[in-house]
């Protein structure tokens, strides 16, 4: 990654919405699945689509057995729209076995620039202001990037789980202080 790259997270906001309509088309061009699962929510309606991510944050309306999360794109200093993070606040069984407490995605033009490392860096620091001292972080077995991603962070290797289909997902630890 360049160092001249400014990067931050902020907070999803109708005014960045040509931009992550840009973000989003090229996700649905990809053909690939999309990761945070906060990028599949239709952004048709933008303004909805923003209200429901602050709702999720501040535990409104959720879903039964949904847990309170914390959304944030990742920004150039051009406000270009670089990947999307999703914090859950605390873990349910099923995140403790195969979503963890971060979930994060590059949009595919930006892949491999070194983006994935510096979101998840940045991710920590919100999931310590959340008061997430040790937060749970995962992937698929053959998702060498996202391995990658995890252990330049600090990941500590934890028991993997195994999916009914026989997906292999590993778990790590990150402490975030």
């Amino acid at each position: 990654m360049e160092s001249s790259y400014q990067l931050s997270l902020v907070k999803p906001t109708v005014e960045l919405m040509d931009e992550y309509l840009l973000f989003y088309q090229e996700w649905i061009e990809s053909n690939e699945d999309m990761v945070p699962w906060v990028i599949k929510k239709d952004p048709s309606d933008f303004e909805a689509m923003v209200q429901f991510l602050r709702d999720n944050e501040e535990g409104s309306n959720l879903p039964a057995g949904w847990v309170p999360d914390s959304t944030f794109w990742l920004i150039n200093q051009d406000k270009r729209i670089l990947g999307v993070v999703n914090i859950r606040h605390q873990l349910t069984q099923d995140l403790s076995n195969r979503g963890g407490h971060i979930g994060y995605g590059i949009r595919p033009s930006e892949r491999r620039k070194g983006f994935a490392t510096k979101l998840l860096s940045l991710s920590l620091e919100k999931a310590n202001e959340l008061g997430i001292k040790k937060a749970l972080v995962v992937c698929d077995e053959d998702n060498t990037g996202s391995y990658k991603t995890i252990i330049n962070n600090g990941g500590i290797p934890n028991s993997d789980f195994i999916e009914e289909d026989g997906n292999i997902i590993k778990r790590f630890w990150i402490e975030t202080c």
